[in-house]
């Protein structure tokens, strides 16, 4: 049977891919790409219809992070020139919410610079929330506050969070050359906190750090192994002034190749395509929607997005619709099996239409905010990226804009 055939058909029953199969699909052909979209394609489908979950960000607190990951325009010494600014007070956070959810998103994302929230920053987001929710009860919130300590998670979904999103970003044993300042085990710590506390677990990764394949294979694999409820696919934005400044390593067959692994991987978990996609998917944006079942609506944390309008026109013209406040993001046995990303009404059939990181640069943890070819054989992953460096020189570098409206500036959010 053909290696696409096979992903298609491991993934209409949840079945884990093997290392080999997911490392074939990093390494199929240009020729081969509309094969690996359709395949994948069929897969999202099946789990998750034609909707487009739309997912906003609120930056309540934004640069002067202690911590030192490599990506983050938010991080310690970083020479970006980004907005920086404390907490938003609660009213202005429900404001910057409101516009996102009047553009059609069903999800407010909470993010927050710095290494992990005090005991009084969980109030201060528990006062947000509850004027979020006062706003609109439906609007699902997700909070990516970064390291949590015992019994934070608790006091957050006390408090009525939906979600918490904290990123593996990359793979265990390439995690300490992009931060230092802690570690992957407490990535996990804190994801495995926030399940524990009835949160749904948002957790996801970064591509273009100059990984390897096997460094995207094993990251997802874990994500699979951790089970959260969506899995944000981060792409680099080489911010100037940050360490990984350089990094030009993606163009936008690598980034579906990516996105379809990663479904492939979780083939029933919602896939977000989160920071990154209009600077390196482009105008191939739309084929990614066969693939992904989220994205994030207008701006990011730091970085400017594509208008809003222009989100839903995309998903408009390519086929799909924006899922609704009464529809459940996932699939039936995941609701029941506790998932709460998006599972608000529990009854729902798999793949029935009643069935994020976020920016690459994100806060405290956040990472951004974040899984076969045509019977060919695997390229051996130096080959692979000895063509993403060839291919380098296509980058859009005029594309990677700091954001300078909404949240914590006096012009209005582009949602």
């Amino acid at each position: 049977m053909d290696l696409l055939d096979i992903l298609t058909d491991k993934g209409l029953r949840r079945e884990l891919p093997t290392r080999e199969e997911a490392l074939a699909v990093l390494a199929t052909t240009d020729d081969q790409l509309l094969d690996v979209v359709a395949a994948a394609g069929r897969v999202r489908r099946q789990w998750f219809g034609r909707r487009v979950k739309l997912n906003y960000l609120v930056n309540l607190k934004s640069g002067l992070c202690p911590e030192d990951c490599s990506y983050c325009s938010q991080r310690l010494g970083s020479k970006a020139e980004i907005l920086k600014y404390t907490w938003l007070k609660p009213d202005q956070a429900a404001e910057a919410a409101a516009a996102g959810v009047a553009g059609g998103a069903k999800r407010v994302c909470l993010v927050a610079s710095g290494r992990g929230p005090t005991d009084r920053d969980i109030d201060r987001v528990a006062d947000t929330i509850a004027a979020i929710k006062d706003a609109d009860e439906t609007v699902e919130v997700c909070a990516c506050l970064g390291l949590l300590s015992d019994n934070q998670a608790e006091r957050l979904k006390a408090a009525g969070a939906d979600a918490y999103n904290h990123n593996l970003n990359t793979s265990e044993s390439t995690y300490g050359e992009i931060t230092t300042t802690h570690t992957y085990a407490d990535r996990v710590d804190t994801v495995t906190k926030a399940h524990g506390a009835g949160l749904s677990a948002c957790s996801g990764l970064i591509a273009g750090m100059g990984e390897s394949d096997a460094d995207l294979v094993d990251v997802a694999f874990a994500l699979r192994e951790l089970d959260p409820d969506s899995v944000p696919v981060n792409f680099l934005i080489p911010f100037e002034g940050t360490p990984l400044a350089e990094e030009w390593n993606l163009t936008p067959q690598r980034c579906l190749r990516i996105l379809a692994m990663v479904r492939f991987v979780c083939p029933d978990i919602e896939v977000r395509i989160a920071g990154g996609r209009e600077v390196h998917l482009r105008s191939m944006q739309p084929l990614g929607l066969h693939i992904a079942n989220s994205i994030f609506l207008g701006d990011y944390l730091t970085s400017e997005g594509q208008a809003g309008q222009a989100d839903l026109d995309m998903i408009k013209d390519a086929g799909f619709e924006v899922e609704g406040a009464d529809q459940t993001t996932l699939p039936g046995h995941r609701v029941h099996a506790g998932g709460g990303c998006g599972s608000a009404a529990a009854s729902s059939p798999c793949g029935g239409h009643a069935s994020a990181g976020e920016d690459a640069h994100g806060a405290g943890g956040c990472g951004t905010g974040a899984c076969g070819p045509c019977g060919g054989h695997a390229a051996a992953p130096q080959e692979q990226d000895a063509d993403a460096v060839a291919e380098a020189d296509e980058a859009r570098t005029d594309l990677v804009r700091v954001r300078r409206r909404g949240a914590g500036t006096e012009l209005a959010p582009n949602a």
